[in-house]
């Protein structure tokens, strides 16, 4: 008996319908071309892009308790697609928790905690746009890679 719940019927001597297809996700030719294009789109090396620069300058005043958690590194520029990329780009940079002996607060990458992702801490600015002669990345400024502390001091 099939359940109640379920929006699958069965009528007649047809097989079960499972509500599945034998495809298998990220296999076929249109998939495989997709996530080719998008792993060239991402490559901090993809020529002939348009990229803006962005400016990301800390807002929070420096008792902010946000500091805290997230440090700052100062006001930084990159070369990003949108400003939501100019803070991915800048995250980046950063030491993710899975480079050293310590342990993320409560996921399973670091860089989603990032001052550079939070708005409260940093802000951006568009100070140029349609450049083709600058690669994805950091254009100026230093993020340090002090941001997270080994769980084991030596």
């Amino acid at each position: 008996m099939e359940s109640d719940m379920s929006n699958v019927s069965r009528t007649g001597k047809e097989e079960i319908n499972n509500a599945t297809s034998p495809t298998t996700f990220g296999k076929s030719v249109e998939s495989q071309a997709q996530i080719k294009d998008a792993a060239v789109q991402a490559s901090p090396d993809a020529g002939g892009e348009m990229l803006n620069i962005y400016r990301l300058e800390p807002v929070a005043a420096p008792d902010d308790p946000r500091w805290d958690n997230s440090p700052g590194h100062g006001t930084v520029v990159v070369a990003a697609r949108t400003p939501g990329d100019a803070r991915i780009v800048a995250a980046a940079r950063e030491l993710d928790f899975m480079e050293v002996d310590a342990a993320p607060a409560e996921d399973v990458t670091t860089v989603n905690a990032s001052a550079f992702r939070d708005d409260k801490l940093y802000t951006v600015i568009e100070i140029d746009r349609n450049r083709r002669d600058v690669m994805r990345g950091i254009v100026d400024g230093v993020v340090t890679i002090d941001t997270i502390r080994p769980v084991q001091t030596d």
